[in-house]
C-alpha cells in the first residue's frame, strides 16, 4: 500500500518517536527540525530527542505510574524507550540516560529509516496535507501563533525550569559519599553532599537572598509543580528544600555515622561519570549567583558548571477544549504531540509521539482511533487530556490519580493497591492489542 506523506514538525521526544513508528509501517515521514539553525531558549545542541532539563525519565518500578507507562511502551513497540535502556546510567530504581548516547542512538535510527526525510529548517506556518505538531512547548513564537490560531480558544502558559551540570573532577570526594536512599538494591548510584545544620541554614538564607533572572514572586500557577525552581520552594518554609529534594532520609554520612541535616543527591549524566547533575536543583537565578550559592554545598566549593540551569515560559493548549480523543484539531488534518498538548514529561511526549503516529496510520488505512484502556498510565492520561470536563486545565504527568478506583472491595497498602493498578492496566492493555493488529506491529 502507498502513502501519502506526513510532516511531522519537531525533531524532539515526541516527533523523533512520531516519524519513527510511521516509518515503521511504510508511511513516507519528513522531519523538520529547526535547530541547529534556530535555537530555543532550552537547548543546546542540534541533536534530535535532545533532553533539555533532567536526563532522568523517573522510575523504572511497575508499582508506580512512571514505570508502568514504560512497560505500557515496551508493549506497544517504542523505539525511544529501547533507546533509552541502551543510554541507561546507574540511576538507582530510575532510567536515567547519558544524554549524547540516548540522542545519538535515536539519530541512528532516524538516518537508518529509508521513509524519513529530515529537514533543518524552521516551520513558520502549519504545513499543507497531513501533518503532526510536535514542536514542544518551546516551539518559534511564529509557529504557536499559527498553532493558537488553528485551534483558538485560549493560549496557556506556565514556567519551567532545568537543573545546573557540574565538573565531576571538581568534586571533592572526601567530603561526597556514594549511596543510594535506604540502600536498595541497585547499590549507590548517587553522590551525596552533605549538610549539617549550620551550613544548611547558610546555604538557604543566601538562596533566599540570591539575585534571580526573572525578577519576580511566581504564584504556583505560574509554575509546573515538578520542576520548581528550588529558590521557590524554599520561599514557603526554610525547612520544604530539607523535606523535599533535599531530605537525609535513608542516608549515612560515613564521615559522622549518622544521617545529615540535609543532603543534595548528584546524578551521573554520561556512563563516565565524568558529569553530574543536581537533582532538584531546577533555578532562576542568575549564572554568576548560582556558582556562588551552589558552592556552598558541603564537596561543591570548587565546582566547576558545565552547564547552568535555566529557566524559561513553555506554552500549551487548552486541549480539552481544543483537541478531540486523539488530539487532533478537527475539522482539520492536523494533530499534536508531545507538550504542547499539555502532557508533561519525557516518557509522556514519547507516548503522545507514538499515539499520534498509531491514530495518523489508521486513518490512513481507514481504521478506528487507537482508544487506550483508561486504567492505563496512559490511557487514563489521554482521557483527562481531551475531557471536556476538565477545568482549569494544567501541564500533567502520568499518575495513579487519574485512573479509575479498583472495585473488587478489597483494602490493600498504597504500594500494593499501586501495584494492583499496573497488573489490571497491563492485562486490560494486552487485552486491547490482541484486537488490534492492524495498527500494531506484532
Amino acid at each position: 500500500m502507498s502513502f501519502e506523506t506526513v510532516t511531522v514538525v519537531g525533531g524532539g521526544l515526541a516527533g523523533s518517536e512520531c516519524a519513527l513508528a510511521l516509518a515503521a509501517r511504510g508511511v513516507p515521514v519528513r522531519l523538520f527540525e529547526m535547530r541547529p539553525g534556530t535555537q530555543s531558549p532550552a537547548h543546546h545542541t542540534g541533536h534530535l530527542a535532545e533532553l533539555v532539563c533532567s536526563n532522568s525519565l523517573k522510575a523504572t518500578r511497575l508499582d508506580s505510574a512512571a514505570g508502568l507507562l514504560k512497560e505500557e511502551l515496551r508493549r506497544m513497540g517504542s523505539t525511544l524507550i529501547a533507546c533509552a535502556e541502551e543510554a541507561a546510567v546507574p540511576a538507582g530504581g530510575a532510567l536515567a540516560v547519558d544524554r549524547e548516547a540516548f540522542s545519538r542512538a535515536v539519530e541512528e535510527r532516524v538516518a537508518a529509516e529509508p521513509f524519513i526525510e529530515v529537514v533543518h529548517e524552521e516551520v513558520t506556518s502549519i504545513p499543507e496535507g497531513r501533518v503532526v505538531i510536535a514542536a514542544g512547548p518551546l516551539c518559534s513564537p511564529e509557529l504557536a501563533a499559527r498553532v493558537q490560531g488553528l485551534v483558538g480558544g485560549e493560549a496557556l502558559s506556565f514556567f519551567d525550569a532545568a537543573a545546573p551540570i557540574v565538573d565531576a573532577a571538581t568534586l571533592d570526594r572526601s567530603v561526597l559519599f556514594t549511596q543510594s536512599r535506604y540502600d536498595d538494591a541497585a547499590g549507590g548510584d548517587y553522590l551525596n553532599a552533605p549538610f549539617n545544620k549550620e551550613e544548611y541554614e547558610r546555604f538557604i538564607d543566601e538562596l533566599l537572598a540570591a539575585e534571580r533572572v526573572v525578577q519576580k514572586d511566581f504564584e504556583r500557577r505560574d509554575l509546573f509543580q515538578a520542576c520548581q525552581p528550588i529558590e521557590e520552594v524554599a520561599r514557603t518554609g526554610r525547612d520544604a528544600v530539607r523535606f523535599g529534594a533535599l531530605k537525609p532520609v535513608g542516608l549515612t554520612d560515613p564521615r559522622t555515622g549518622h544521617r545529615p541535616w540535609a543532603a543534595v543527591q548528584l546524578r551521573a549524566e554520561n556512563r563516565e561519570g565524568t558529569a553530574y547533575n543536581l537533582v532538584g536543583f531546577q533555578t532562576n537565578l542568575t549564572w554568576p549567583e548560582q556558582r556562588r550559592v551552589f558552592r556552598l554545598i558541603p564537596g561543591l566549593e570548587q565546582a566547576e558548571f558545565f552547564r547552568y540551569g535555566v529557566m524559561h515560559r513553555n506554552t500549551f493548549v487548552d486541549a480539552p477544549h481544543v483537541l478531540d480523543r486523539t488530539f487532533a484539531v478537527p475539522g482539520t488534518t492536523v494533530r499534536l504531540a508531545g507538550q504542547i498538548c499539555g502532557t508533561e514529561g519525557y516518557v509522556e511526549a514519547i507516548a503522545s509521539g507514538l499515539l499520534a503516529a498509531l491514530n495518523t496510520y489508521a486513518e490512513l488505512i481507514g481504521a478506528p482511533a487507537v482508544e487506550l484502556p483508561a486504567t492505563g498510565a496512559l490511557g487514563s492520561l489521554v482521557a483527562y487530556a481531551t475531557d471536556p470536563a476538565t477545568q482549569g486545565y494544567q501541564p500533567m504527568h502520568v499518575n495513579f490519580g487519574l485512573v479509575p478506583p479498583l472495585t473488587d472491595g478489597k483494602r490493600r497498602s498504597k504500594r500494593d493497591r499501586y501495584a494492583a493498578y499496573s497488573s489490571r492496566a497491563l492485562a486490560d492493555l494486552d487485552a486491547y492489542l490482541a484486537t488490534r493488529g492492524d495498527v500494531f506491529r506484532s
